[in-house]
């Protein structure tokens, strides 16, 4: 029923940025928050961040606070994650989700919270 898909993924140095998109179809967008998630070579699928209906407020894991920026653009259907500073330790696979129905966006912050995802976009940050 919703299809997700990220992109703008790449490879890039320590310290330099880097914008994700994630485009989303087949229910109406503004009606949900969504969030932004990724996963590392060998370790679980952690949350990064996640936005309101309305993209008006935002909440984010301690590890990524001040450096990437949740937004969205309803009348696209399109949310994005824009990282700065980026760090070896960001190198994961990023997924963007929408959160499950009934759930509360600003304590939904485990994969039990969300229930559509798209396929990822490897995001590689070289030393």
């Amino acid at each position: 029923q919703v299809q997700l898909v990220e992109s703008g993924g790449g490879l890039v140095q320590a310290g330099g940025s880097l914008r994700l998109s994630c485009a989303a179809s087949g229910r109406s967008f503004s009606r949900y928050g969504m969030g932004w998630f990724r996963q590392a070579p060998g370790k679980e699928r952690e949350f990064v961040g996640v936005i309101s209906l309305s993209g008006g407020s935002t909440r984010y894991a301690d590890s990524v606070k001040g450096r990437f920026t949740i937004s969205r653009d309803n009348a696209k259907n399109t949310m994005y994650l824009q990282m700065n500073s980026l760090k070896p330790e960001d190198t994961a696979v990023y997924y963007c989700a929408v959160v499950r129905d009934g759930s509360t966006w600003y304590v939904a912050r485990g994969l039990r919270d969300y229930d559509y995802w798209g396929q990822g976009t490897q995001v590689t940050v070289s030393s």
